[in-house]
């Protein structure tokens, strides 16, 4: 099966609760397989993943949910929900205690960047607060001035820096650049990805302050944000 086919069979974003796959037309067999395929294909972005399944009206039962349930778990990956308007599919779901719903989707909105060049190497510019619903994507850098809220997502092939607090997703070296890092004012992210890696993020007390989270053998790792010391 080409690329171009599985993406035709399989759908696949990014949504408040992670990711959120949707089938096309086809046969079970043919939409499971695309799927596992373009997870193991993509495992560094998968790796980790909280993943939500539409099947539209696909009739499944327990035998083909929990047997993709398993696959998706050797792989990294969470299944949590799946929604169907298929009652059959969704009476299997909650038996095996996935949700059937996902929150109320917003329209998701895009950010006008600058492009300029820091050094030669490619960047965008955002001069905003990103909020909920907002996602900025660039095979360069990211610099965000402002905020970058719960729900909004900045996704680089290089490094991102936030002038202000980082509260949303983050995924820096997005293409495998394990060099890559994420500085920020106020480093709290929801998610936070480093190439293939994903950092065990905790809720911090007290002050924020400037932090950097970079690669440190093969794990993020954070550490005070110190331009000056460098």
């Amino acid at each position: 099966m080409t690329g171009e086919s599985r993406t035709s069979l399989v759908q696949i974003k990014g949504v408040r609760e992670g990711l959120l796959a949707t089938l096309g037309d086809g046969s079970w067999a043919e939409l499971n397989e695309a799927l596992l395929q373009q997870v193991s294909e993509g495992s560094s972005f998968f790796k980790g993943a909280r993943l939500a399944l539409d099947v539209g009206n696909q009739a499944l039962h327990a035998v083909e949910l929990g047997s993709l349930r398993n696959a998706l778990s050797d792989r990294g990956v969470s299944l949590w929900a799946v929604v169907s308007t298929s009652q059959v599919t969704e009476n299997t779901a909650q038996v095996l205690g996935m949700a059937t719903r996902l929150s109320a989707p917003r329209a998701e909105r895009t950010v006008r960047v600058l492009d300029t060049q820091l050094t030669g190497e490619s960047a965008i510019l955002v001069q905003r607060t990103l909020r909920s619903g907002f996602k900025v994507s660039h095979q360069g850098h990211v610099v965000v001035i402002g905020d970058v809220n719960p729900g909004a997502e900045v996704i680089a092939g290089g490094s991102i820096v936030v002038w202000g607090k980082l509260r949303g997703a983050a995924h820096a070296g997005a293409d495998g650049d394990q060099a890559a890092c994420v500085c920020a004012l106020g480093l709290e992210p929801t998610q936070l990805r480093i190439a293939g890696q994903i950092a065990q993020t905790t809720h911090r007390r007290g002050k924020p302050q400037p932090e950097i989270a970079s690669l440190v053998n093969g794990q993020v790792a954070t550490e005070t944000w110190n331009p000056k010391g460098k």
